[in-house]
This record gives structure tokens, C-alpha cells and sequence, in this order.
């Protein structure tokens, strides 16, 4: 699929680089179609890293999609150039009359506090609720899974005893969902946080259903049972050496953090991890544009309503 993102986004140079096909702006205008409208609210702080392996996934089926990039604007990101975020990315009052076919909230380094200690809360909660009315479906990836189903349900989130790091096996709970469709019986996924959610308090929910789990991760996605909200609790969209990276900053930070599990061959951080879940992220990906957002998205947007 043709991805549409501003000229000059360093990702083009990445992703042309694995031949994954990225329109300009000027060709995609030349297209007498309407592309998908897919907005990413990009809350970790290597925004670079993270709008890269977004865009990866969202070039997998044959669809075009136009890409909006996302800040908090009550939140001063310390990671990333601010030229970048200043050519590249919008706040939410610049967005705020938009109507989108699909959103993206990524994860954000916050989970040891509680929600309402993360200073831009209530903005966020502010974009999630304005989701419910401008956005088809949404997609919410590690925290910004916690923090929907906070929000939306009130489902709350537990501290783990320690980092639950590294590459887990999962099974599907509904092999015929649309979402899990071509899913194998057995799939794995990257997983980096201190906290958890907890699957009778799902279960405690009429509206939501869970889709996959893990014997040791738990609970990896939930979905309202309109396919307006999808919660996915691990990182599909991580690299192959991203839980590296993570492990050896902490490493170098003296936080002698956990070795993550399933992840270095012989668990010796020297050598290169296998990538076990590729497959699984593309799937994930490719099957939420087309089911969820391609599918039942209403060709005008201005018809978009409530859940």
C-alpha cells in the first residue's frame, strides 16, 4: 500500500529503503480516490523510531493511506529535534474539526504514575473523547491501551512485581474474530511495561471482549464489540533490536534492569535477536485497516458518529 506522509519525513528514506512503497504528496494528490485517513498520537519519546515502525505496518495491504502526526501540546518532548516535531507534527487544536478513519495511540513511558499524575491527562483525555465522534475506529498500543481502558471503562491497571520484558507466545481467544483472522494457533509479540491490566475486569465489561492472551504476559487484546476500540497491551510494532536498545540504556543508566526474556539467542545481549513477530504485526495491522477502518468506515466522513 502507498503510504501518504509530508515530504521529507525521515521514515521515507527508511522505509524506500526496504522498498515499501511511500507516495509524495504531489502524486497521491493525482489519485482519483479517497485514501484512508489515519491519525497517529505519538506519545513515546523516540518519536522518530516509533512514526518509522507505524508507518512500516501501515504500508502492508493494498490500500492508500494518509498519515497525520500527533503531539501533546501540554507535553514538551525532550527526545526528539523540535524542528522535526515543528514540520512534521500538529496539536490537537490544529486537528480538532478533522474527522479520521482510524487513530493510533501509541504508548508513553508513565506507567509508574497514575493516570491522572501524567501532566498532559487531560488532554489526552480530551482526544479520546473527541475519538468517539471524529474517529471510525482506534487502535491504542501498550500505556495508551491502559489508558483507554481507563478512560472509556474504567478498567484500572496493576503494578507487576517487576519489568515484563521481552518476546512472549500468545493464542487467540476468538480465532474467528476479523481481527485474528490468518492468526496461527500459536503468535508472538515484544512486551515492555511495568503494569498490567486483568482479564476478569475485561470480562467485567459487557461491551468488551478479549481476543488474545498470554500464559505469561496476560492479557494482550481487548476490543469493544463494535470494533470502534481495539486495545493492544504489547508492542507489535517494535524492531528487532528495539527491546535492545531499551535494555542496554538501562544498562548504561545503572538500572540493572531485567534481561528480556525469549529475546537474545543464549540470552547473550552480544548477538542479534531472532525477529519472531513480524508476521504477527503485519497481520494485526493489515486485518484492523481492512475490517475495521477500509470496511465499515463511511465514505464521507461527515457521517461519522458515536460508538
Amino acid at each position: 500500500m502507498p503510504i501518504k506522509v509530508t515530504d521529507g519525513l525521515p521514515a521515507i528514506r527508511t522505509l524506500e529503503s526496504e522498498n515499501i512503497f511511500v507516495m509524495a504528496e504531489q502524486r497521491a494528490a493525482h489519485q482519483d480516490i479517497r485514501p484512508l485517513k489515519i491519525i497517529i498520537l505519538n506519545l513515546m519519546p523516540t518519536k522518530i523510531q516509533t512514526e518509522t515502525q507505524l508507518l512500516r505496518l501501515l504500508s502492508n495491504t493494498p490500500l492508500q493511506v494518509e498519515v497525520d502526526l500527533l503531539q501533546t501540546a501540554t507535553h514538551t518532548s525532550r527526545n526528539t529535534p523540535a524542528e522535526h516535531l515543528l514540520e512534521f507534527y500538529r496539536v490537537f487544536s490544529e486537528i480538532r474539526g478533522n474527522r479520521y478513519d482510524g487513530m493510533i495511540i501509541t504508548g508513553a513511558p508513565v506507567e509508574h504514575l497514575e493516570f491522572e499524575e501524567v501532566n498532559y491527562w487531560n488532554e489526552l483525555c480530551e482526544i479520546m473523547e473527541w475519538s468517539k465522534t471524529h474517529v471510525y475506529s482506534t487502535l491504542h498500543i501498550c500505556w495508551g491501551a491502559q489508558a483507554g481502558l481507563y478512560y472509556h471503562y474504567g478498567v484500572q491497571k496493576y503494578p507487576l512485581p517487576q519489568k515484563l520484558t521481552g518476546i512472549f507466545s500468545h493464542r487467540p481467544l476468538l480465532p474467528s474474530h476479523p481481527l485474528l483472522r490468518g492468526f496461527d494457533d500459536l503468535f508472538y509479540a515484544p512486551h515492555s511495561r511495568y503494569t498490567t491490566v486483568r482479564a476478569d475486569d475485561i470480562a467485567g465489561v459487557g461491551v468488551l471482549e478479549l481476543l488474545a492472551d498470554s500464559e505469561t504476559a496476560g492479557v494482550y487484546i481487548a476490543a469493544s464489540r463494535s470494533g470502534r476500540q481495539f486495545f493492544v497491551t504489547g508492542h507489535a510494532e517494535y524492531d528487532r533490536g528495539t527491546l535492545a536498545g531499551e535494555y542496554l540504556r538501562d544498562v548504561k543508566k545503572g538500572l540493572k534492569p531485567a534481561l528480556p526474556q525469549n529475546y537474545f539467542p543464549c540470552d547473550d545481549p552480544s548477538k542479534t535477536p531472532f525477529m519472531q513477530w513480524r508476521s504477527h504485526a503485519d497481520l494485526l495491522f493489515a486485518n484492523w485497516l481492512n475490517y475495521f477502518v477500509y470496511q465499515q468506515t463511511p465514505f464521507d466522513l461527515a457521517h461519522l458518529s458515536a460508538d
